[in-house]
């Protein structure tokens, strides 16, 4: 693609569109993908390890898969927990119109895909399922984080798929040490020289100190 990224808005380059067989939440679909998205030929390794080393889902509440590209990982929570509610978040208008086109060829009702601005502030998540676009800088990484994780819910799970080359390790050490208060970080799973990092919120710190009594 030249210049042009998968997280760039609206990419200028065809849109080539492809037929992809994949296995999601255990079955066998088929999907539309297109040039111009984060692996539109395959389903990614780093996706792949992340999928296999992640729990089932809660059975309902709003879930968030940032940086959906084409959409594995929103259609295999949508598909999982049908009652739920899968918020799709990218960039890249390209890549959101085709989570858009498989949640419909899928019957998935249950998927909203939309630009970070649109999804409403007050919803908190029951899960974050991301693997997130590490070649945008670190900057730009950490700032997306920064503001997703904390919208995390109590006793809830947000989960990192990073390759080890790319920084897994420094990633989770920043990880520790911004998430402090309420937060855990951990390595869940190592695959395929990729890492899965688990950030749990346990609970949030009190709105104003506590007295204590001696």
């Amino acid at each position: 693609m030249g210049s042009e990224h998968y997280f760039s808005a609206s990419p200028s380059s065809p849109e080539q569109f492809r037929r992809l067989r994949v296995t999601l939440a255990g079955r066998e679909l088929e999907v539309v993908t297109a040039g111009g998205v984060f692996s539109p030929d395959r389903l990614d390794a780093g996706t792949s390890v992340l999928l296999a080393n992640t729990p089932t889902p809660p059975a309902g509440g709003n879930f968030l898969d940032l940086g959906s590209g084409w959409g594995p990982i929103t259609l295999s929570l949508a598909l999982d927990a049908p009652h739920a509610t899968v918020w799709a978040v990218d960039v890249n208008e390209r890549a959101l119109d085709l989570v858009r086109q498989n949640a419909e060829r899928l019957g998935l009702d249950n998927v909203n895909a939309v630009r970070p601005e649109d999804v409403p502030d007050g919803i908190s998540f029951r899960t974050i399922r991301s693997n997130p676009p590490i070649r945008v800088g670190k900057n730009e990484l950490h700032g997306m984080l920064e503001h997703w994780i904390p919208r995390l819910a109590e006793r809830s799970d947000g989960w990192f798929v990073v390759q080890r080359n790319l920084g897994s390790d420094s990633l989770q050490r920043w990880l520790a040490a911004t998430f402090t208060t309420g937060f855990s970080v951990h390595r869940a799973a190592t695959g395929r020289g990729y890492r899965v990092l688990r950030v749990r919120r346990h609970g949030s710190p009190p709105s104003e100190p506590i007295d204590v009594i001696a």
